[in-house]
């Protein structure tokens, strides 16, 4: 089904709007301390992750439960943003600033306890979650654990191949890494972009990043060119939208190979090999690995068969493995009819409020709710456009099914507009984060 965008954006606002009645059960406040304490005879719920899952799961528990004690298990004291990453690396933005929150205000606004440390494991039979600074156990715990890679897949890939071909699919650090690599390079020089087979975090954003380094080439290598590697036979995402913007504004430095599955790497050769026959050279390669649910969830049995994503029920995320454990965001292999729920930072926002729902529910045993969720992705073609796709989800006979679709103008007539969109969704939905 496609909509026009004016009853789309109405369909949205329906379907974005919680169903709470009934779900909260008021309460005395929990303090924002730092300190874990035991947990006695208190009712817990362990969140693990901070980023666009974990933060929502978390705010969406306490604004429903007061008496709930929620932990939420971070490492790190901040979150950076992948969404947005491509305009740092392409030199369009000076830092990260703009996609890096923090979490004070969070947790002092609704009372959830921070504990700084990093999982070590996930003990869902004895309701125990394991880190660097302890051992805390949970009634229920909500995982959001984003994704890792499958690197033993590529022959010659070690530790220090990351750091040489970065892949810049957690931003921060690698983000820096594969900007500086690109203002380095001489004009001339060849980019490589290698990209895996579905499902991957963020299924548009390869081809966003091709056209903002080709935009940055433009404008500041124009003797250079850049070659994007595509495992998949044809581009996955918004076809016609890319495609349209490489041919109008990058025909002359860039090139789409489509099924180049990249099966192993040569550091010292500057090059990628594909299924072991075709080289291809580049004076800064950007390799992106297949990839699966971050590693913490292989080593506490959460991944299905296929060793790779968390299968979880539909309505409640709770794990198909492992019951009292729920699972949203990038990690998760949802039940669906039809095309899946992308794994995106607005998809985990989606799930995250209606899994807090109906983990609230479960534990004060009320009827859960049906999932309907959003999911919405900007992707910018130069530094001043950008281009859209949106979606509505609903749960049908135990499966999540898109409902309705709605997508850019294929003349880029609103794509300014959608910039300035993108950039407002960025800013509110890390704010709806951090407070």
């Amino acid at each position: 089904m496609t909509l026009d965008r004016r009853n789309f954006i109405k369909l949205m606002g329906g379907a974005s709007t919680l169903a709470l009645a009934g779900c909260a059960t008021e309460g005395p406040a929990v303090g924002s301390s730092t300190a874990i304490m035991p947990k006695g005879g208190a009712r817990r719920v362990v969140v693990v992750g901070g980023g666009y899952g974990g933060t929502i799961a978390a705010k969406y528990l306490r604004m429903l439960d007061q008496s709930i004690e929620v932990v939420l298990i971070e490492k790190n004291r901040q979150f950076v943003s992948c969404p947005f990453s491509n305009f740092y690396i392409a030199g369009i933005t000076q830092d990260l600033n703009a996609q890096t929150i923090g979490y004070d205000k969070l947790a002092a606004n609704h009372g959830i306890k921070m504990l700084y440390a990093e999982v070590t494991a996930i003990d869902p039979a004895a309701k125990k979650v394991v880190t660097t600074e302890g051992t805390l156990d949970f009634d229920r715990c909500i995982v959001s654990p984003g994704i890792d890679f499958r690197t033993e897949e590529i022959e010659g890939y070690n530790s220090r191949t990351a750091e040489a071909f970065p892949h810049a699919w957690k931003a921060g650090a690698q983000s820096t890494l594969l900007r500086n690599q690109m203002q380095s390079m001489a004009d001339g020089g060849t980019v490589v972009i290698s990209m895996p087979l579905t499902p991957y975090r963020c299924p548009p954003g390869p081809y966003e990043r091709a056209c903002l380094i080709a935009h940055y080439l433009k404008k500041h290598k124009p003797k250079s060119k850049l070659i994007l590697l595509d495992a998949n036979p044809d581009v996955v995402s918004k076809k016609p939208l890319f495609t349209k913007a490489w041919s109008t504004y990058y025909k002359d430095n860039f090139q789409y190979v489509g099924g180049k599955k990249v099966t192993q790497v040569n550091v010292s050769g500057k090059s990628v090999s594909v299924e072991g026959i075709e080289d291809f050279k580049g004076d800064v390669i950007n390799l992106i690995p297949p990839q699966r649910a971050a590693n913490i969830m292989v080593q506490s049995g959460l991944v299905g068969d296929d060793k790779k994503w968390c299968p979880v029920d539909a309505v409640s995320f709770e794990s198909t493995k492992h019951k009292g454990v729920h699972i949203i965001g990038d990690a998760t292999a949802l039940p669906s009819d039809g095309p899946p729920m992308p794994k995106s930072g607005y998809s985990a926002n989606s799930q995250a409020k209606f899994c807090a729902i109906n983990v609230v529910n479960l534990m004060n045993s009320k009827p859960t709710v049906e999932f309907s969720g959003i999911n919405v992705c900007y992707s910018a073609i130069d530094d001043h456009q950008s281009v859209s796709i949106a979606q509505v989800f609903a749960l049908a006979n135990g499966k999540i099914k898109s409902s309705a679709t709605a997508i850019s103008p294929a003349d880029f007539s609103l794509a300014k507009d959608e910039h300035a969109y993108g950039e407002s969704w960025l800013k509110n939905i890390l704010t709806e984060m951090s407070t």
